[in-house]
């Protein structure tokens, strides 16, 4: 389509914020030295009635519409309004939502706004796993009110792996070790009850894997790996945690993801939270 006097338009249409469609736009135009073109975004078109007014704006002057409509139906309605209105009009994601269904023998979804979601996904994973070490094993109790689930127990109670579980799955995680005669800091308190969770461990277990620690480490076995220290300990960490209103989750025998994905299923708004 030739050109006006003031250049040529571009309407850049997408069911969702159209992002992607611009950037790949301006990509092409960088290929073309002193080209006088305008760019008009057209965000969130989802219904027949805005495909259909977006060409009628097109249409009154010399532009081309392109666009990254995912629905099939108002990519084949784009085709026929702008076939009917004479305006030029580029689907961008049609063939290559067509050549990948094809290779992969699957049906696209086609929802708006997909890549952005994973986008702000991946980057709240980020910040949550930032958080969950910045926040392990006790450290800057002070900002545990930011924290979606805290998680309690004594030590060698799988609280950090099982942290990091969760911090990989977007859950602002942290870990406070119960330690007795140490009081619970005050912080801690001020968090709901329906999010902290304390991880108990038969002593039999535990004891085990604070030998294998004590090994490791080279520290006294006796009394962190003594059998009657460490069930103490255990029967301190429950009542702390009943006294509390603290749920308690019985590791013993379970693997990470088991106690990640039994803590996520107890969690109040786990739905809209949660990235997997």
């Amino acid at each position: 389509m030739p050109e006006h006097a003031g250049g040529l338009t571009v309407y850049v249409v997408s069911d969702a914020s159209g992002d992607t469609a611009e950037r790949v736009v301006r990509a092409a135009l960088a290929q073309f030295r002193d080209a006088l073109v305008r760019l008009v975004r057209r965000r969130g078109v989802r219904t027949p009635e805005q495909v259909h007014a977006v060409v009628a704006e097109a249409a009154g002057q010399s532009a081309v519409v392109m666009h990254t409509l995912v629905s099939d139906e108002l990519r084949r309605m784009m085709l026929e309004e702008a076939r009917t209105q004479g305006v030029d009009a580029l689907d961008m994601m049609g063939p290559v939502l067509e050549r990948l269904a094809t290779h992969l023998a699957l049906s696209p979804q086609e929802k708006p706004g997909l890549m952005r979601q994973l986008v702000e996904a991946r980057s709240r994973e980020i910040e949550a796993v930032d958080f969950a070490f910045r926040h392990d094993d006790g450290q800057n109790v002070e900002e545990l009110d930011r924290a979606e689930v805290v998680l309690v127990g004594v030590s060698r109670s799988m609280k950090t792996p099982t942290m990091l579980y969760l911090a990989y799955r977007g859950w602002f995680a942290a870990n406070v070790p119960i330690v007795p005669e140490i009081p619970m800091p005050e912080a801690l308190e001020a968090v709901p009850a329906e999010r902290v969770f304390g991880l108990l461990m038969s002593p039999g277990r535990l004891v085990e894997l604070r030998r294998v620690r004590a090994v490791q480490t080279g520290i006294p076995e006796h009394p962190y790996a003594a059998l009657d220290a460490v069930r103490r300990e255990v029967h301190h960490a429950a009542e702390v945690c009943r006294k509390h209103g603290w749920r308690e989750i019985d590791v013993t025998g379970k693997s990470v993801e088991e106690a990640g994905r039994e803590i996520i299923a107890l969690l109040p708004d786990q739905e809209s939270t949660s990235v997997g």
